[in-house]
């Protein structure tokens, strides 16, 4: 059942969540790399981001209101950081107190590479969330992306 939720929460998320930093200039396209069966599956209008979903980790939680205001200004920035680049397109929490904290939507050239900036997450870091990412498909411009025009 858990999988028939998560398009339509990866949806409403991608139409709510604002960027937490505005892109000011388009970056240079990003080469993808997907894996051979994703990149099986893509169309000529087609596009592959990384999911994050993140989730409470064994810290959550824990450390005192001070470490947590750190961590959180340090996550912040990093957000930023990678939205200026161009990595980082969709960032935010759930609003619900749930396992599931937030997600991030990668534009990157392999899962490899959005695992690798999931795992420098302060908050990661710091143990109090972990994460898993998926390739994910979608038609061009079908989210706020500055390489594509927009979705029909």
């Amino acid at each position: 059942m858990l999988h028939r939720l998560v398009p339509p929460l990866l949806a409403a998320c991608l139409l709510l969540a604002p960027l937490r930093a505005a892109e000011k200039k388009s970056p240079a396209p990003v080469p993808i790399t997907a894996p051979a069966p994703v990149a099986a599956n893509l169309g000529p209008d087609d596009t592959i981001y990384y999911v994050c979903l993140l989730t409470k980790g064994a810290n959550a939680g824990q450390g005192s209101p001070e470490e947590r205001r750190k961590t959180q200004i340090e996550e912040n920035a990093y957000i930023s950081r990678l939205a200026r680049e161009g990595k980082l397109l969709v960032a935010g929490p759930f609003a619900d107190n749930y396992e599931w904290k937030g997600i991030y939507i990668f534009k990157c050239a392999s899962l490899e590479e959005a695992k690798a900036m999931a795992v420098l997450d302060p908050e990661v870091l710091a143990g109090r969330l972990k994460f898993e990412v998926h390739p994910w498909i979608t038609e061009k411009g079908s989210i706020r992306d500055s390489e594509f025009r927009a979705a029909r």
